[in-house]
Parts: C-alpha cells; structure tokens; sequence
C-alpha cells in the first residue's frame, strides 16, 4: 500500500493490476487473423472484444469519472490501432449501443492497439492511485445507458474489474475455439 492509499484504494488497484495482467497474458501470441476470425452465431472477434475493454477502459476513467478527454479522443486521436471507434452511447437512447456490427468490421493493428492500451492502463492506475475513500462514495450518473445513480465504488467494480475479466474470458474461448491456448496459465 503506497503511502497514505486507503486500504479500499490499495485493494481496488491490486485487481486492476491483476486483472490486466491476466487480459493481456491472454492476448498474448494471438495473430492478426486470430484477431479477426468471426466465429459462428453472435460472439464477436478477439479484436473486437480487446477493443472493446482498452476503449471503455478510456471512455470511463478518463472521460467519465476524470470528466476529461479520452485518450482516444487527445494524444491518440486517430492513433488507437482501430480503423473507427466502437459505437459511442447516446443520451437520448437510453442504453448501451449496440456495436455487433462494428465488432465484425472493425479493422485492427494489434502493435497500435497494444500501444494505445498501455497509455490507457497508465492512466487508469494513476487516477485510481488518486482516490480516497470519500471518492469512491462519490455518486456517477449513468442514466444515459439505463444505469441510473452509481456509487464510483460499484461503478469501478463492474466497469473495470468486471468488464475486463469478461472479455478476458471471451478471448479466451475465442483463442480455444481457434486452436490455441486461452489463458496464460
């Protein structure tokens, strides 16, 4: 535990960590082809859904909950690996957009988007090193997608931690399903 970092703090930030390590060990070794292959039925490519997680990952911490600029949108705007952004929410249709068809289009340069990642991972830790114990009570209004009121607390439970180790397990069916090992372990 870094310094005067709450103990709520330290823990939230250790599964970050972990939870990205485990994401990107996953992603480990998988091609390009890998990483467009669409498989049967409605589950998107691994591309997409590692998209997915780094570019929410952005949207949250750095728009959202910092109430600034995404990455994607200021010092990597038109550099994030992807040929066009995933579907954006819109405030007058409540809800979270559907992105299936961006998902089995998307073009991906794995190189770029690793990069891209890394600044965002950079970023998220340091804002979660940022927070006190008053922060995480902090309610978040996420009425646009259909969420209502939300404590940053439960906000970061679910949308970082949750959706990363998600699609970290998608991926890792995608990967099997494809002939290779899924996680890392």
């Amino acid at each position: 535990m870094a310094g005067d970092e709450s103990k709520g703090v330290s823990l939230l930030r250790e599964h970050y960590q972990a939870a990205i390590q485990l994401l990107e060990g996953t992603m480990e070794g998988v091609t390009p082809e890998q990483a467009h292959w669409v498989p049967p039925g409605t589950a998107h490519p691994i591309g997409a859904n590692y998209a997915h997680v780094v570019v929410g990952q952005d949207l949250l911490v750095n728009g959202r909950l910092k109430d600034g600029t995404p990455l994607f949108a200021g010092t990597r705007a038109g550099r994030t690996g992807l040929n066009e952004l995933p579907p954006r929410p819109d405030p007058a249709k409540p809800g979270f957009p559907d992105w299936s068809r961006w998902a089995r289009q998307v073009k991906i340069d794995l190189g770029g988007l690793r990069s891209y990642a890394r600044e965002v991972y950079a970023a998220t830790d340091a804002y979660l090193a940022s927070l006190t114990d008053a922060d995480l009570t902090r309610t978040v209004d996420l009425s646009a997608l259909g969420l209502g009121q939300m404590p940053v607390k439960q906000l970061l439970l679910r949308a970082l931690l949750g959706n990363t180790l998600t699609h970290c397990g998608e991926i890792s069916c995608l990967k099997g399903l494809q002939g290779s090992k899924g996680y890392p372990f």
